[in-house]
């Protein structure tokens, strides 16, 4: 088949779970002999070319800056991107079987939406996330929060087979109306599904992802020495970046947690499992995950992992307390150090059980379990069109 992915950020100039779950749907697409399309913003030196192995990348609009400096997503990237793909799909539209695009940022979604009305493909979506009407009135202010949720629910109206990645936002999806059948693909993970032995941990803390609002990451510190407190020896590291790594970085020095909490930026991704390996747990304070593909890449290695209840928070779903980790009431310092203190104290045995709940759910929250059902639905949808 002829599939047209549609996303306007790209693994690894940028880096985020629908980043690697659009990139390594590509290459397994195209490894099984699909012809792919993928549709971006372009991310790279002009003059450069964006390589995906067996993917043909094409970019629909310039190299803009996707974030502001608070970490909240610019609106005229995406509009700018929906152009771009409407007028993509109108010229070449009907080249492509399927068209499949995320959601959010939402006006792709729009522009792909209308140029199927023309051009007869089938339109395929993920929906990352749906997000509450409170929510965006928190994100975008009252009266911006009131045009992001009626484009969102506007989105819901196109007709389209669509799949999320959680319960929660299956649930949002249904109850938002949406014109089409909804599928939960449980599965993202793309790494090595043996078991194996996990290694005795050290007594240190890891978090992994970007530093923005959403993902709480300045919580940590204050977390780490309520933790001291009691366990002096616990130490913690911080991968990645953002606008709130100078937060995070600031309270390390005003806690005079120097030389205890590192915060390195982005690294390798072999450094983060490394790291993962031997680390008590994974913290994951986000009070909104649409997914949280870093609480399996850490129980693939035996590593719990402490997530945050909150109504947003999809995470909450890879969790089977006490079993593979722990769920804490709040982001709080002493709810998040009670957590990690209890991860801490499971040893070995909470890290077998780790193990053991990875490998008794590693099929079903594997990538290629997805890929087996997002087959199913483009072959269903093909006979459909035809």
């Amino acid at each position: 088949m002829r599939i047209c992915l549609v996303y306007d950020c790209l693994f690894p100039y940028t880096v985020g779970g629908a980043e690697r779950w659009y990139r390594n749907l590509g290459e397994r697409l195209a490894t099984g002999g699909h012809e792919v399309t993928y549709l971006t913003l372009r991310q790279w030196e002009r003059g450069e070319r964006a390589e995906v192995l067996g993917v043909r990348v094409v970019a629909v609009g310039p190299r803009m800056a996707l974030y502001a400096k608070g970490g909240r997503r610019r609106v005229v990237p995406p509009l700018v991107f929906g152009v771009g793909v409407l007028y993509h799909l109108l010229r070449r539209g009907r080249r492509y079987d399927i068209v499949h695009t995320a959601s959010f940022p939402y006006f792709s979604l729009l522009a792909a939406g209308a140029a199927r009305r023309l051009v007869g493909f089938r339109l395929v979506v993920d929906w990352h996330e749906v997000w509450s009407r409170p929510y965006w009135n928190e994100y975008l202010g009252r009266l911006g929060g009131r045009i992001g949720y009626a484009v969102q629910a506007l989105c819901m109206r196109i007709p389209q087979r669509a799949f999320c990645f959680s319960r929660l936002h299956a649930r949002r999806l249904r109850d938002g109306g949406l014109q089409g059948e909804v599928t939960v693909l449980e599965g993202e993970y793309a790494g090595p599904l043996d078991e194996h032995e996990p290694l005795a941990p050290e007594p240190v803390v890891v978090f992994a992802g970007r530093h923005i609002p959403e993902k709480r990451v300045p919580a940590i510190v204050p977390a780490v020495a309520a933790l001291r407190r009691t366990s002096p020896e616990v130490r913690c590291v911080i991968f990645g970046d953002g606008p709130e790594r100078p937060i995070v970085q600031r309270l390390v020095h005003e806690l005079d947690l120097d030389g205890v909490v590192a915060v390195p930026g982005f690294v390798p991704g072999a450094e983060v499992e490394k790291a993962l390996r031997t680390a008590a747990c994974m913290i994951l304070p986000s009070r909104r995950e649409g997914y949280g593909l870093v609480v399996i890449e850490a129980a693939s290695v035996g590593t719990p992992s402490v997530v945050v209840r909150d109504e947003d928070n999809a995470a909450t779903e890879l969790i089977d307390e006490g079993v593979n980790g722990f769920v804490a009431s709040s982001a709080s310092p002493d709810e998040l150090a009670a957590s990690i203190s209890r991860a801490i104290a499971g040893g070995m045995e909470l890290r077998r059980s780790t193990a053991a709940w990875f490998a008794g759910n590693a099929r079903r929250l594997s990538i290629a379990s997805s890929l087996d059902r997002v087959s199913s639905a483009y072959a269903t949808s093909q006979g459909k069109r035809h």
